[in-house]
């Protein structure tokens, strides 16, 4: 498997790309062995213009500052991607994967991502048990979108930014996904022509 420094990783990230992350805890390996996943996080760069490169994704921690609201919050959240990488990886001991989407997404796919960010920042994120309980309900093939997104965890917010860009087909529900389907072992299958690449292992620097 390829590998690239933190930095690197960083400075090649475009919107779209995914992160990926797989640590050892108790909560960690339940969720991977509750979804019969590798991985038990994953987040969604975004990268837009002079910005710094950011993670969008679903956290029961608030140590670092929410890009979009400015205030520190649990749940749906916009990090500065290398601060957010640092976090997974140092605190709370995680490896870490990028996946690059290929091709780079066009301007209307990037002020999608963006509406998304506003309508979803601040969602909470769902208990252990509501968590577990909305993942098993989205092996059900039956369409409950209609309930909206009172919670949203880490797969959900990836698979609603990806449907709004146009990358997902619609018709399943966000609790379909868990953050095992964004590893190349499920073989997803993007819409519009875009694929994901091979996972790329990203080394942390030493503290």
């Amino acid at each position: 498997m390829p590998s690239l420094g933190l930095d690197e990783a960083v400075d090649l990230t475009r919107t779209g790309d995914l992160w990926l992350f797989r640590g050892r805890s108790g909560a960690d390996r339940a969720i991977q062995v509750t979804t019969n996943s590798p991985v038990n996080h994953v987040g969604m760069a975004v990268v837009i213009e002079d910005m710094p490169p950011m993670m969008w994704h679903a956290e029961l921690g608030k140590s670092l500052r929410d890009l979009w609201s400015g205030g520190h919050h649990r749940g749906v959240q916009l990090h500065d991607l290398r601060a957010a990488v640092l976090v997974w990886a140092r605190r709370y001991g995680q490896r870490a994967w990028l996946r690059q989407l290929e091709p780079p997404p066009a301007r209307a796919q990037e002020d999608a991502v963006l509406r998304t960010v506003a309508r979803l920042d601040g969602t909470p994120f769902p208990s252990t048990a509501r968590l577990a309980w909305r993942w098993a309900r989205g092996r059900v093939p039956v369409r409950l979108r209609q309930e909206g997104l009172e919670s949203a965890y880490c797969a959900e917010v990836v698979a609603v930014t990806y449907e709004a860009m146009g990358l997902l087909p619609a018709g399943r529900n966000p609790n379909w996904y868990d953050p095992g389907r964004f590893w190349s072992g499920d073989d997803l299958a993007l819409s519009g022509g875009f694929t994901l690449g091979s996972e790329i292992s990203v080394e942390i620097p030493a503290e």
